[in-house]
């Protein structure tokens, strides 16, 4: 059997391809559209049409989504971009920063993860003296 390696090209490519999907993923997880929904392709789609004048078909979604290796317009990046309100650039960097909204949407889910995981510690163990349930609920910020 025969090793197979990828160029250093297209070793690029599929990396580019995965850091974009991973980021559009990010993205539709944690950014909500003007009615407080998640993004959809055809919210996506029709904002990227009615902000920056370009289409984004669903099969260029799907497979950017997916993160499948294409070649993807500049403009189709920024319409991405845009419509979700981060720096084109954010979309193709393996490392770098996060947007703020976006660092302010996972601490804002991450604080709601833990005030569910104390609802259900708190109903779980019952009555519990209030000096216990302190320490679980330190653990607990601690910890996730």
């Amino acid at each position: 059997m025969e090793n197979f390696e990828l160029s250093p090209e297209r070793a690029a490519g599929v990396r580019r391809a995965e850091t974009l999907a991973r980021k559009i993923k990010l993205l539709l997880d944690t950014i909500p559209n003007t009615s407080g929904k998640t993004f959809d392709y055809p919210t996506v789609s029709a904002a990227a049409q009615e902000k920056f004048d370009y289409y984004i078909s669903r099969t260029r979604w799907s497979l950017l989504k997916a993160g499948k290796e294409q070649v993807v317009p500049e403009d189709c990046l920024r319409a991405i971009a845009g419509v979700f309100g981060v720096n084109p650039e954010y979309l193709l960097q393996e490392d770098g920063p996060v947007p703020e909204q976006v660092d302010a949407e996972l601490t804002l889910l991450r604080s709601m993860r833990r005030a569910e995981v104390r609802n259900f510690a708190a109903r779980t163990l019952g009555p519990v003296d209030p000096e216990a349930l302190r320490a679980i609920a330190k653990i607990l910020d601690e910890g996730l």
